[in-house]
C-alpha cells in the first residue's frame, strides 16, 4: 500500500469516527417554524405595503362543479386555485388541473376571508377572523395538500377590511372613537442558526479540502501539465470511477433531486436505470477507443477526425457550457442551503465556496481534484443515508408510514410509457440514453478522470465502478425527497411558507436534524458542489491551455501553459461565482430542469459531432459544422415555443446535429485523412499497431 492509499484511508477512518461520536448523543434542533410578526403602519405605509391581486370574478373559471359559489382565487405557479362555498354553507377548496379538471383538495379552514396571498413557490396564504377579535394566518401546501395555522394576533378594535400585502395582510381597524388603524400581519421566515459545533465542522471540512490541494502543491509543483491536467496518469481507477460520480453529482443531485422527488415523483430516476445501461457500451467501445488516442483534450478527437475549426468551436461551446450554465446552478444551489441554515445572504455563501474551490483546485491541479472528490463522496452518502434514515425514524409508524402514504399518493412512480416529450417518459429515456452513449466522449469533465488512469484496462474499470454506484447513489437523493414529502405531510406546520421548492431539503436540515449532524450534512452539501466546481475550474483550464495555447501559439513552453492554466483556473472561477450571483437574484422554480435546459442550449450541439465522427466514416468537417449551428439553433427554437420538456432540448440538438451534419456531409467530398483508430469500425489489432 503506498503512501496515498494509506493517507486516503486515515482519512476515512478519522470521518467515520467522527459520525459515529456525533450519533451517539445528539440534541434535536428547534422546529423550523415561521414566525407571524405584527407591526403598526402609517396611512402612508400602509398604502405602500399593499399589493393588488386579482379577484375571482377576473379569473377565467370554467366547469366549475354545479353548486359551488366562488369566494376568493388565485392562480400561483401555473395553476389556479379555488375557494368556494357549497350550497350548505361550507367552504370547499379546489385547485385545476389541466388534464383532469377541478380536483377536490383537503379541507380549508372555516371562514376564511376573500382574499388569498401568495407565499413560497408551493404555499398559499388565507386569513381568518373571529367575533373576539383574534386573526389567524392559515397556509396551504400545495405539494402535500395540507393546511396548517401560521400564527395568531388578538386586535382590538372592529376589523373593517383586510388588505393583501407581500408575505402577508394588512388589517384595518375602526376603534369606537372613529379612529382608523393599521396593522402588518407579515409571516417571516424563521432562520436556524448552526451551533459552533456544527461550524466546526464546517469549517474543519474547508480547512480540510484546501490542504489537500496544498498537500499536491507542495509535492508537485515542479510536475508537467500531464500531472496538472491529467494526474500523471497514475490515478487508480477505483478514485477515478468514485471522482466520475461525484462530479456527475453536485448540489443539483444533494438538493435540486430531492426537491423534485418532493414536488412530483420519481419519474426522473428512470432516466438513472436507462443510463447503466448503456455504460456497458461506453466501457467495452468508446472508453477504449479514445484512450488509446493519448489526448488531454477530448475536443482534440474532432480535430483528427474532421477539422480544427470543428475542434474550437466545441471547445468553445464547451467553456461556455461550464462557465455560463454548471458552475453556476452548483455554486446558487449550495449556498441556498446555507443561507436556508445559517441566515446569512446567498451571495455571501457563493463567495466562501466558491473561493475555496479556486484555493485547491488551482494549488492541487487534476490530483487534488479526484482525491478530494473521494473524501467527499463519503461525506455526502453519509450525510444522505443520516438524513433518510432521520426522517423515517420520525414518522407516526416509521417504515410502515412512509411506504403506505408514499404509495398512496404515487410518489413511487417511477416509468411513464407515453409517447409525450412534453414530459419525463421513458420512451424519451431512451432517446438520452443513447444519445448519451453515442456522445459520451464530449464531456471533458467525466473524461478527464478516465483518461488520468494508468491504463486502458482501467479506464473501463474506472466507468464500472461509475454504474455501481450512480443507481443506488441517486435512488439515496429520490428516497430523501420522498421522506420530506411524507415528513411534512404528517408535520405541516413545520414546513416554512416562505421558502422556494429547491430550498425544501436545506429547510430541513435547519429545522430538525440533530446538533452536529447539522454540520456533517451541510459540509456533504459543500462536498457534492465543491467536486463538480473544481472539475468545472479544471476543465476549463484545460480546454485553454490545450485547445487554444499549445493549438496556435508560435512558441510553447510547457512551464507556460500550466501557469496559463493556473490563471483560467483563477479567472474560471471567479466567472463561476459573477453567473451564480446573477443566477440567485432570479426567481427559478426547479434548478433541476433549469440545468437541463442549459445543457441542451449550449452542450447539444457540438456533442453530436461525437456521433458523427465515431459512427460514420462519410461524416466531413463542413457537414459537422452545419450540424452544429442547426442544431443550436434547433435548440433555442424548442425553448422558445416549448416545444419538448426541458430533458429533452439535449437529444433534439443532438439528433439533429447527426442528422442534418450527415446530410449535408453529402454535399462535400469525404473525408480524404486516415481514419484509422477513430471510428467504431477500426478493429482493434489495428488500433494496437498506430
Amino acid at each position: 500500500m503506498d503512501t496515498r492509499d494509506r493517507y486516503v484511508r486515515r482519512v476515512l477512518g478519522v470521518l467515520a469516527f467522527a459520525f459515529l461520536f456525533l450519533n451517539s448523543g445528539w440534541q434535536v434542533h428547534a422546529e423550523g417554524l415561521a414566525t407571524l410578526n405584527v407591526a403598526t403602519l402609517s396611512d402612508e405605509e400602509a398604502a405602500e405595503y399593499s399589493i393588488e391581486l386579482p379577484r375571482p370574478e377576473t379569473f377565467q373559471l370554467r366547469d366549475i362543479p354545479s353548486g359551488l359559489v366562488p369566494i376568493a382565487a388565485i392562480e400561483h405557479y401555473d395553476t389556479t386555485w379555488l375557494l368556494s362555498r357549497d350550497q350548505e354553507g361550507r367552504q370547499i377548496w379546489l385547485g385545476y388541473d389541466q388534464e383532469k379538471g377541478w380536483l377536490r383538495k383537503a379541507g380549508a379552514p372555516a371562514v376564511i376571508e376573500d382574499i388569498l396571498v401568495p407565499g413560497g413557490q408551493s404555499h398559499i396564504l388565507a386569513v381568518s377572523s373571529s367575533s373576539e377579535g383574534r386573526v389567524t394566518v392559515h397556509t396551504y401546501n400545495a405539494v402535500t395538500d395540507t393546511w396548517s395555522d401560521v400564527g395568531q394576533a388578538t386586535l382590538s378594535g372592529a376589523i373593517s377590511r383586510f388588505h393583501a400585502a407581500k408575505n402577508g395582510y394588512i388589517v384595518t381597524l375602526t376603534e369606537s372613537s372613529g379612529k382608523t388603524q393599521h396593522l402588518q400581519l407579515e409571516v417571516a421566515s424563521d432562520k436556524q442558526l448552526l451551533t459552533w459545533i456544527d461550524w466546526t465542522i464546517i469549517a474543519a471540512y474547508l480547512l480540510f479540502t484546501a490542504g489537500i490541494g496544498f498537500y499536491h502543491f507542495l509535492k508537485d509543483k515542479r510536475g508537467n501539465n500531464e500531472d496538472f491536467f491529467l494526474g500523471g496518469r497514475s490515478i487508480p481507477w477505483w478514485a477515478a470511477g468514485i471522482s466520475l460520480y461525484a462530479t456527475g453529482t453536485s448540489a443539483i443531485s444533494f438538493i435540486a433531486i430531492p426537491a423534485k422527488s418532493f414536488a412530483t415523483n420519481w419519474l426522473y430516476l428512470a432516466a438513472n436505470v436507462v443510463g447503466m445501461v448503456g455504460t456497458v457500451f461506453v466501457a467495452i467501445w468508446i472508453v477504449p477507443l479514445i484512450r488509446r488516442l493519448n489526448l488531454m483534450s477530448v475536443y482534440h478527437y474532432l480535430e483528427m477526425r474532421f477539422h480544427p475549426v470543428i475542434r474550437v468551436l466545441g471547445s468553445a461551446l464547451a467553456i461556455v457550457l461550464q462557465l455560463g450554465g454548471r458552475m453556476s446552478i452548483v455554486l446558487f444551489l449550495a449556498s441556498l442551503a446555507m443561507s436556508a441554515v445559517t441566515g446569512l445572504n446567498v451571495n455571501f455563501s457563493i463567495l466562501i465556496m466558491g473561493g475555496v474551490t479556486i484555493v485547491y483546485t488551482v494549488m492541487g491541479g487534476m490530483k487534488a481534484v479526484i482525491w478530494t472528490d473521494v473524501i467527499q463522496v463519503f461525506v455526502m452518502l453519509g450525510g444522505a443515508f443520516v438524513a433518510v434514515g432521520y426522517m423515517i425514524t420520525h414518522l407516526d409508524d416509521g417504515m410502515a408510514d412512509f411506504f403506505r402514504i408514499a404509495i398512496a399518493d404515487e410518489k413511487f412512480r417511477t416509468f411513464d410509457w407515453s409517447f409525450d416529450l412534453t414530459k419525463a417518459t421513458v420512451w424519451g429515456f431512451l432517446l438520452v440514453g443513447l444519445i448519451g452513449v453515442l456522445t459520451y466522449p464530449q464531456d471533458q469533465v467525466m473524461m478527464q478522470r478516465v483518461l488520468s488512469t494508468k491504463s486502458d484496462k482501467e479506464a473501463g474499470w474506472s466507468v464500472w465502478t461509475l454504474a455501481a454506484i450512480v443507481v443506488p447513489g441517486n435512488l439515496t437523493f429520490f428516497g430523501i425527497g420522498t421522506a420530506l414529502y411524507v415528513f411534512y405531510k404528517q408535520h405541516p406546520s413545520h414546513l416554512n411558507p416562505m421558502l422556494d421548492v429547491d430550498s425544501t431539503f436545506p429547510q430541513f436540515i435547519a429545522a430538525e436534524l440533530p446538533i452536529g449532524i447539522t454540520g456533517l450534512i451541510i459540509a456533504g452539501i459543500f462536498a457534492a458542489s465543491m467536486s463538480t466546481l473544481s472539475s468545472c475550474m479544471n476543465s476549463v483550464a484545460t480546454l485553454v491551455s490545450v485547445d487554444f495555447y499549445e493549438r496556435y501559439a508560435k512558441k510553447i513552453s510547457q512551464r507556460k501553459s500550466k501557469r496559463l492554466a493556473e490563471i483560467i483556473t483563477v479567472i474560471a472561477g471567479l466567472i463561476g461565482i459573477g453567473t451564480a450571483l446573477l443566477l440567485a437574484s432570479a426567481n427559478i422554480r426547479s434548478a433541476l430542469d433549469t440545468s437541463f435546459q442549459l445543457a441542451g442550449l449550449l452542450g447539444g450541439g457540438f456533442a453530436g459531432c461525437y456521433a458523427l465522427g465515431l459512427f460514420s466514416k462519410r461524416a466531413n468537417w463542413q457537414g459537422a459544422f452545419i450540424g452544429v449551428t442547426s442544431s443550436i439553433a434547433l435548440a433555442f427554437l424548442a425553448w422558445t415555443i416549448d416545444l419538448v420538456h426541458p430533458y429533452f432540448y439535449l437529444p433534439v440538438a443532438v439528433l439533429s446535429c447527426i442528422v442534418v451534419g450527415y446530410l449535408a456531409s453529402y454535399l462535400f467530398p469525404a473525408p480524404t485523412q486516415s481514419l484509422l483508430g477513430l471510428t467504431i469500425f477500426t478493429p482493434r489489432k489495428d488500433i494496437d499497431g498506430v
